[in-house]
């Protein structure tokens, strides 16, 4: 995943064609926040969780399910987590987000 920087006005990936464009005095518009201005943090974030959400979509494909209903159960607690302390549940969730 690489979020690029074009010329200080356009953002883009080569994971998602979502962008973010500067629209000055340091504010940047996401193309799926119409209406929103963020700093270049947050649209860097923004781009980023675009991509995840393109990866989480080829996954989702793989077991027959669509993105959102792959993000739905997922984010539902297991049955499972109790038998799991919470620091491992917590650090095996986020790995792999490097």
């Amino acid at each position: 995943m690489a979020v690029q920087v074009i010329g200080r006005s356009l953002m883009t990936s080569d994971q998602t064609d979502h962008q973010a464009k500067s629209v000055g005095s340091g504010g940047w518009v996401v193309s799926f926040l119409p209406g929103r201005t963020l700093t270049i943090e947050q649209a860097t974030a923004a781009i980023q969780a675009a991509e995840v959400v393109a990866m989480v979509g080829v996954l989702a494909d793989q077991v027959g399910l669509t993105t959102l209903e792959t993000v739905g159960l997922a984010i539902q607690e297991s049955p499972w987590a109790s038998a799991l302390p919470e620091p491992a549940r917590r650090s095996r969730r986020l790995s792999w987000l490097g």
